[in-house]
């Protein structure tokens, strides 16, 4: 056994006793033996600490009491308590926000969960609202996430894995699945991933971890995972077999597998009944498909305007212009973006400022200085305002991506440019990899008929509620 002085220098150096203001280390005298206690300030529930050092300062002696698990179930009264050997162990349970004592005489230590995690209250993600419905969401806490799940199905069946992850950061991530409904392949295949993430540290939570676990496809901007900060959204998702990421020191819950038509799903839809819900889905999916061709469609009719047939001169330009209209289209896309940029950093004060300023460097001005005609303008707003209809912002982008290379096509080859650019963006997203499951097309590819119908018509409740 290493004396006791030696493991204490130890473990005051590996957790930066007197180095880091926050890292707290006090010596007790426990059953008449010496003892300490290492706790992180901003992680400590004082309450409960402090009645647990009034009961370890109270125990009269330690004898025959011979060993550390004996010890724990005699005198530790905290739920999650374990006796740990392993030194790193130890270290990284403190900066998890556990409390560690280490007794003199016995090995190891003891790790009890004594923390209290800042953090904010469980209230709605403003990115996806509800009209009715429950208006709580995740927070940063994964125990709290966790919580939130478990007030909603009371069922053994649901099981939260736990990982670490990250060399340095060894940050918590769950599994969360219903036992006899998800996928078992898919399972193992994510449990492999997690295991072979190697990387120093999760910095960027749910990107970093998004970033090791999909396959390599830096050139196709469709997105293979699927994000919600909503509790109901995840358990529905859970219920009907899939699995939920949850990782720590994020809202953002990661929902597999991810399928091109799932983004068609919406929360909302099933707050309605079903002949609404069913109507806001097909809404939604017009609208998104208008976002990807509204505009290049209409630039190629209006380059070819001597073909137009008379009742669709209207889309032709009356107005003499001096910028390309490739230019207009692609400025007014950029300048778009560089607004919604500018909105993240606007304070709350400034912002009906910025809303004016904006509106006149996209509307009067523009037009007045003859950089944009008021049809490009009124394409793009209803663009813009399409867009925020798809509650993912990756596949937002990715349909601006697609947007644009249709419209530089165009430009390019005219008619055979918008025919090889719609036969590029269906070639693009059938080679999409998804993190797991059957396809990213699926269930149209490979074909389930009573699934694809769940997914484009909201079914009324049935006896299984998924």
């Amino acid at each position: 056994m290493v004396d006791f002085n030696t493991r204490t220098a130890q473990l005051d150096d590996l957790l930066g006793v007197g180095r880091n203001f926050d890292m707290v280390g006090r010596m007790l005298q426990v059953g008449g033996r010496r003892a300490k206690l290492w706790v992180v300030n901003g992680y400590a529930e004082d309450s409960l600490i402090e009645r647990m050092i009034g009961r370890l300062l109270a125990i009269g002696s330690l004898k025959g009491i011979p060993e550390l698990a004996a010890f724990l179930s005699a005198y530790v009264t905290i739920p999650d308590a374990a006796a740990e050997t392993d030194v790193r162990k130890m270290v990284v349970g403190v900066f998890a926000g556990k409390t560690l004592l280490v007794i003199d005489g016995y090995d190891g230590g003891v790790l009890m969960d004594a923390k209290e995690y800042p953090t904010r209250s469980v209230e709605e993600p403003d990115t996806s609202k509800v009209l009715r419905g429950s208006h709580d969401g995740f927070v940063e806490s994964i125990m709290a996430n966790a919580a939130l799940l478990r007030r909603r199905i009371r069922d053994p069946a649901l099981t939260l894995e736990r990982h670490q992850v990250g060399g340095r950061s060894q940050t918590d991530v769950a599994l969360v699945y219903m036992a006899g409904e998800a996928n078992e392949q898919h399972l193992r295949q994510l449990r492999q991933k997690l295991a072979h993430i190697d990387v120093r540290s999760v910095s960027i939570s749910q990107e970093s971890i998004a970033e090791c676990i999909v396959p390599r496809q830096w050139w196709n901007p469709f997105p293979k995972i699927r994000y919600t900060e909503r509790p109901d959204v995840a358990t529905a998702s859970i219920m009907e077999g899939s699995i939920l990421l949850l990782i720590d020191n994020t809202p953002s819950a990661m929902l597999l597998p991810t399928t091109l038509f799932s983004f068609a799903e919406e929360i909302n839809d099933y707050y309605f009944p079903p002949l609404i819900g069913t109507y806001l889905r097909i809404v939604r999916l017009v609208v998104l498909f208008l976002t990807v061709f509204i505009t290049p469609l209409w630039y190629l009719l209006v380059k070819n305007g001597d073909i137009l047939p008379q009742e669709l001169e209207f889309l032709l330009i009356e107005d003499e212009y001096f910028v390309p209209l490739i230019v207009q289209l692609l400025l007014v896309e950029l300048i778009v973006d560089i607004l919604k940029l500018a909105s993240l950093n606007t304070p709350d004060a400034l912002s009906n400022s910025f809303s004016m300023l904006g509106a006149l460097i996209l509307g009067d001005f523009a037009v007045q200085a003859r950089w944009l005609v008021p049809e490009v303008l009124v394409y793009m707003a209803f663009v813009a305002v399409a867009g925020y209809a798809q509650h993912s912002y990756e596949m937002g982008y990715a349909c601006k991506l697609m947007r644009m290379a249709l419209l530089l096509l165009i430009w390019l080859w005219d008619w055979w440019g918008f025919g090889a650019g719609v036969v590029g963006v269906v070639a693009l997203i059938a080679s999409t990899k998804p993190v797991v499951g059957k396809g990213y097309l699926y269930p149209l590819i490979p074909f389930n008929g009573k699934r694809l119908m769940r997914i484009l018509h909201r079914s009324p409740i049935d006896r299984d509620n998924t």
